[in-house]
């Protein structure tokens, strides 16, 4: 019997028809060019041997007696697989047809008396080069797991190659408990069990925590200064917030879903160049996105947007298909009109986040005691939700971030579904009142996919949004990726300008286990220099134009 954490249960109190609390992917196949038959049906036969393989396929909610505590995962003892994945009607669909289908079952909640997930064929998707493409959209409740969680249960799913390993079937002896199976007295006293065992692990934590506190913020704050060291722990200015935007609005139920994808060998060589990581180049190329966005259809703020970025609390040999997360506030430095200068910005302030994260990364919590949770957490959130849904209060209240982005490494080798290759993996997330628009980033295969998810009121022209990251893309290739000099010429002194690899070589597969993409970027720069690597760069500086 396993009640859920605080944060996993958490997107279930905050769920509303308005923000269902699902995330998902619009992934495309290529068949085997000697494939027959139904895709639908080929899928069906491949989960049905593998449901077994990953816990969440086939547990489903059991809400406590009067909703004492968090709810426990029991098995569903009337799992049926047909119910979860079904099919999408129409032959020979565009991907942007596609996109607008996925947007339409993005919006519609999971029915919480089955498993928390549902899978769609795309029995035929429009390719070139005669190739066979079909598709699929999943999505899975938040409740249930996390983006590196969905890397782990993705090693139950897919295929290092077109043929399917053989799995073993499930042990009858490992069967989890059903709802049928508890009484009421076994669940209220789980209920205040677990309880009590949150209030001691915070206990046990606090000394801790307080000491990751003071490292992050600094141990001469706490000299023998007294009040005079008090003092310095008050803020010398205000926290900033983020300016309205049309992003910062109530959602409704209707969704707007886009996706593009650049490559990440390229992406790779622009960080290098400016000494920075991957994510800071995908979040440059999100900012300057968004700033041409708000040029062409509202106006670009005088303030930095924000964005509200999750970060990892996982560490790497934890495999529960479970959240452990966090979010972090990053300025995208978007009211900056010269890119490069954008780019210090947000360099400046993902380190601030990474330094920040150092001490209090193993004391964020991810668990909370759950005794009446379900009636304080989900009754005051859904109260506050409905407040501020109705007669525009959203707009008219201060804004902490403007958008939410997400950067989700995944793996660096093809993957196949029942034979099927798979070419993308554009992930669909969640967008709440305040936040109406979402970019989550996936890396696979040497290509970087990017999902944008909006609310179809607040970003009825989406695309034009991907139109301007591949505009984004092209831009950062020229300003930060010199040509390589002719074999004569004076090598640059500039020291970020870099010769573009070849083609990354794909490894052999070796093992059944599918591995993470971890992207290799330059050596950190130190804290002095983060903020001024860029500027030095005086090639990009030249090349560089106001947008």
């Amino acid at each position: 019997m396993k009640p859920l954490s605080g944060l996993d249960a958490t997107f279930l109190y905050l769920e509303t028809p308005e923000m269902p609390m699902h995330v998902g992917s619009m992934v495309v196949y290529e068949l085997p060019a000697d494939f027959k038959g139904s895709f639908y049906q080929a899928v069906h036969d491949h989960l049905a041997k593998r449901v077994h393989l990953a816990p969440i396929f086939t547990r489903k909610l059991a809400f406590m007696p009067f909703d004492l505590g968090h709810p426990l995962w029991v098995e569903d003892d009337t799992f049926d697989l047909h119910f979860h994945l079904r099919q999408v009607p129409g032959n020979n669909l565009s991907m942007r047809q596609m996109e607008t289908a996925c947007a339409r079952l993005h919006g519609q909640l999971i029915d919480r008396e089955h498993p928390l997930w549902e899978f769609y064929i795309f029995d035929s998707i429009k390719a070139a080069d005669g190739k066979r493409w079909v598709g699929m959209y999943s999505k899975i409740h938040h409740a249930g797991l996390d983006g590196k969680g969905g890397t782990v249960l993705a090693n139950a799913m897919l295929d290092l190659g077109p043929v399917p390993r053989e799995v073993a079937p499930p042990d009858p002896a490992r069967k989890g408990r059903t709802r049928a199976d508890m009484k009421i007295g076994e669940m209220i006293g789980a209920a205040f069990s677990n309880t009590l065992a949150q209030y001691a692990k915070i206990a046990r934590s606090l000394p801790e925590t307080a000491s990751s506190i003071r490292s992050a913020i600094g141990d001469q704050s706490f000299s023998k200064e007294g009040a005079k060291g008090l003092a310095r722990l008050k803020p010398k200015a205000p926290m900033s917030l983020a300016p309205q935007t049309p992003f910062n609005v109530a959602i409704t139920r209707q969704r707007s879903f886009a996706t593009v994808s650049v490559p990440f060998a390229e992406c790779r060589t622009m960080a290098k160049a400016v000494g920075g990581t991957f994510n800071d180049i995908v979040l440059w190329m999100c900012s300057t996105a968004l700033r041409s966005y708000l040029q062409q259809h509202a106006s670009v703020p005088k303030k930095p947007l924000i964005a509200a970025m999750p970060v990892s609390l996982r560490e790497e040999s934890n495999k529960e298909l479970n959240n452990q997360a966090s979010m972090s506030l990053v300025d995208l430095g978007s009211h900056i009109a010269n890119p490069v200068k954008r780019l210090e910005a947000i360099m400046a302030s993902t380190a601030k986040v990474k330094a920040a994260l150092v001490n209090l990364k193993g004391v964020l919590p991810t668990n909370y005691p759950g005794l009446l949770a379900p009636l304080l957490v989900g009754g005051l959130a859904k109260l506050a939700f409905k407040t501020v849904s109705i007669g525009g209060i959203v707009e008219r209240l201060p804004a902490f971030a403007n958008v939410a982005i997400s950067n989700v490494p995944g793996p660096a080798v093809p993957l196949y579904l029942a034979g099927a290759r798979m070419e993308t993996f554009y992930p669909v997330s969640i967008i709440t009142h305040g936040l109406a628009l979402n970019i989550t980033i996936q890396t696979y295969a040497g290509s970087v996919d990017f999902g944008l998810v909006g609310d179809k009121q607040a970003v009825p022209a989406i695309h034009d949004l991907t139109d301007a990251l591949q505009a984004a893309f092209e831009q950062g290739k020229e300003l930060f990726v010199l040509p390589a000099p002719a074999v004569d010429a004076k090598p640059p002194s500039a020291s970020v300008v870099t010769r573009t690899p070849a083609a990354a070589k794909v490894p052999k597969a070796t093992t059944s286990k599918i591995p993470d993409s971890k992207a290799k970027t330059a050596r950190k720069p130190s804290a002095a220099k983060t903020a001024t690597v860029v500027s030095t760069t005086t090639a990009a500086r030249k090349r560089a134009k106001p947008a």
